[in-house]
């Protein structure tokens, strides 16, 4: 066994970040197998009322654990995530294992080849925990209706409300320490929407800078692969090892991939954010406790030398919307058409309603919308390079109760995130504190495209100006 000094105690060890862990594991003051054991010990205990978890590949992870654990003591340390336990959506392929997408049509499919961004998580030496709860086949319309082959997944600081959808396991995992990390995807905001409801600091990267190779896609000119974390370091950690370009996605940018963490530290003195207060149509929706957080976020990283300059997007929210909806839709129906024609009578609710929209979209609607979207793209891009960074708010409302559907469909659709899927900017959800419930509540820092790093920067530092992280949820 590695550990040679006194041993953390298990229960701490879910709650370290990976970035912790990593040192730890490098130093060899902890086992991959005492910390992928804690991992599994905190699932058997909590994730029967969390329901994180579509499926676990609990001995695959043991035997990778026990190969790293030799690795590192040969002296063959991959990286800082050799021997780190992580999950990922349950709508990235896994070779021999299902990959379900939490539908009833795909209980059976076993993939024969394995996602892109779990091989190469894999080649540094990370360990899959399992595959995380997702709404069915990664979409919907916003609503959760109770009607899909598992229950789901529950939001870790209050069992009663909503995780944000789709990569609804996602969020719950990290938050509630089920996952030291997770992957998840983002058409319209599912990466950062699971992470502004549960907590995390949840990363859309630009479009193209990770590969979707063997991600069940749902919307091909808007899906974007990214990771959703404890921490702004470990988000970086995760990124730099799944981007690059891949041959077998053709959305895949071939843009070398900088070290995130260079200059991760180097705050945000001299640097010109641009603040969108106002978001027109949806100023009335967003929450007094986000709006009030937002205000001190600003004031945080004014404190820490930013130049603070007021600015607004190009046109309301609803235009945004409006237009990656009709891709959404449109693109959904026609890549999963032969499912919906077969089973529709074996999906659920939420499915069969976007497949159905999708299907009556005209081809002179879905045109007009690919048009529009590169104008607004272009206009949005002005905006985004006219500063440093944007900051904004990202969900409008905290996680609302599973009991209130109104609520639950409008934490979905009031948000700022489909700016940024109809750009291709990177956008990054970060927790922002918590309301007067201690429910978390968020804000939203874009980029300009491939530039994650300035991003994780501006982040960074606020999460070190700030005490969020020291927070978990007792389950």
């Amino acid at each position: 066994m590695l550990c040679e000094e006194p041993r953390m105690s298990t229960p701490e060890l879910h709650f370290l970040t990976a970035s912790e862990a990593g040192r730890l594991l490098q130093a060899r003051k902890l086992s991959p197998v005492e910390l992928l054991d804690a991992f599994l010990q905190r699932i058997e205990a909590v994730d029967g009322r969390l329901k994180s978890y579509l499926l676990m590949t609990a001995d695959t992870a043991r035997a990778a654990a026990r190969k790293a654990e030799s690795d590192i003591m040969a002296g063959r340390w991959k990286g800082p995530l050799h021997g780190i336990p992580y999950a990922v959506k349950d709508n990235y392929y896994t070779r021999g294992v299902r990959t379900c997408v939490g539908s009833r049509v795909l209980m059976d499919f076993v993939p024969d080849h394995t996602a892109t961004a779990i091989d190469r998580l894999d080649g540094a030496g990370a360990i899959l925990l399992g595959k995380l709860n997702t709404w069915e086949y990664g979409t919907g319309n916003g609503g959760v209706y109770f009607d899909l082959p598992f229950e789901p997944a529950c939001n870790p600081w209050d069992l009663d409300r909503f995780t944000g959808g789709s990569s609804t396991g996602s969020g719950a995992s990290v938050a509630a320490g089920t996952a030291m990390a997770a992957l998840g995807s983002d058409t319209g905001g599912s990466v950062r929407l699971p992470a502004a409801a549960c907590g995390l600091q949840g990363m859309k990267p630009t479009y193209g800078r990770v590969s979707r190779h063997g991600i069940l896609p749902n919307c091909y000119t808007l899906d974007a692969a990214g990771p959703l974390t404890w921490t702004v370091e470990d988000n970086a950690l995760m990124l730099r090892a799944i981007a690059g370009h891949d041959p077998a996605d053709p959305g895949s940018a071939r843009v070398d991939v900088p070290d995130f963490l260079e200059n991760l530290e180097a705050g945000v003195r001299g640097m010109t954010l641009g603040v969108v207060r106002y978001l027109d149509d949806a100023d009335s929706a967003l929450d007094d406790s986000n709006r009030a957080a937002m205000e001190d976020m600003i004031a945080v990283l004014a404190g820490e030398g930013a130049h603070i300059v007021e600015v607004r997007l190009p046109v309301p929210l609803a235009e945004y919307r409006k237009v990656t909806s009709v891709i959404n839709w449109t693109e959904s129906s026609s890549i999963h058409e032969q499912d919906f024609l077969a089973h529709n009578e074996r999906m659920g609710q939420a499915l069969r309603e976007k497949m159905m929209a999708g299907s009556m979209t005209r081809a002179v609607d879905y045109l007009a919308a690919q048009r529009r979207r590169r104008e607004l793209a272009n206009a949005t891009n002005a905006l985004v390079c006219s500063v440093d960074a944007l900051v904004l708010p990202c969900a409008l409302h905290v996680a609302p109760p599973f009991s209130d559907f109104d609520r639950v469909k409008a934490f979905t659709t009031d948000t700022a995130c489909p700016p940024f899927n109809a750009s291709g900017h990177p956008a990054m959800s970060v927790c922002t504190g918590f309301d007067a419930d201690g429910v978390p509540t968020n804000a939203q820092i874009v980029g300009r495209w491939f530039d994650e790093a300035t991003v994780y920067k501006v982040a960074r530092a606020y999460e070190r100006a700030t005490g969020w992280r020291a927070v978990r949820p007792q389950l």
